[in-house]
């Protein structure tokens, strides 16, 4: 990765982008990083297009990741990953659904964090911080269930090809 981490989160309304970035973004500060947000809603109530960009180094001044510029594009909608792939660098990283096995998610809720789960595995932030962050973001209730839903998309990330 480079000095700066870009990181684009896009998908539609109702799938817990901004949730997600909000968790990415606070796993970073805690591993340390000056982190940048932001994100465009679009007409996210009604499944519009929703994309948050999560930036994240030593020092960062902007929050918006530059066309071309995304280290990672984590996609939880497949109709939003031609619509997005020009924010990518030539040798970003593509994070789609089809890493976390079907019906595998015990709640399909979960997963915008199970998809956290297979971004962690390609950054440099400790699992503890993205547990830590993810429970900071989601009620008690649920943290079991996104403690399993985090550890199915790091497995499956990890035991990808490439």
């Amino acid at each position: 990765m480079h000095s700066t981490t870009n990181i684009v989160i896009a998908g539609l309304g109702g799938q817990g982008i901004i949730t997600a970035s909000d968790i990415l973004a606070e796993a970073a500060f805690r591993a340390g990083f000056d982190v940048k947000k932001s994100e465009l809603h679009g007409m996210s109530q009604r499944g519009g297009s929703v994309t948050s960009d999560v930036r994240f180094g030593e020092r960062v001044l902007s929050p918006m990741v530059p066309a071309g510029q995304a280290d990672v594009l984590l996609v939880l909608e497949p109709s939003q990953v031609e619509i997005n792939r020009p924010l990518m660098r030539a040798d970003g990283v593509l994070l789609t659904t089809d890493v976390i096995p079907p019906d595998a998610l015990k709640n399909k809720k979960s997963l915008n964090v199970a998809m956290l789960g297979a971004l962690s595995s390609v950054l440099e932030i400790a699992e503890t911080h993205w547990l830590a962050a993810v429970h900071a973001h989601l009620a008690e209730k649920l943290h079991r269930l996104n403690d399993e839903a985090f550890a199915l998309g790091r497995r499956a990330s990890a035991s990808m090809p490439g």
